[in-house]
């Protein structure tokens, strides 16, 4: 993992958050909702591969054994 995914999860973290205040200030708590769950499936999008590796490395950790 590398430290530029941190910053772009931290980044989408900050913008959604921004957005979501936004929105439901301006009485939309739809689309904030809506906002939030967007950045939520962005981010889970950026850490699959990184959870499938993971999987992979403790699966061949304990065959060896």
């Amino acid at each position: 993992m590398t430290i530029n995914l941190i910053f772009k999860i931290a980044a989408v973290g900050i913008l959604v958050s921004v957005l979501g205040q936004v929105l439901k200030h301006s009485g939309r708590d739809e689309q904030a909702f809506l906002v939030s769950l967007a950045g939520l499936i962005l981010v889970l999008l950026w850490i699959v591969p990184y959870i499938e590796d993971l999987f992979e490395t403790v699966q061949r950790l304990f065959s060896m054994g």
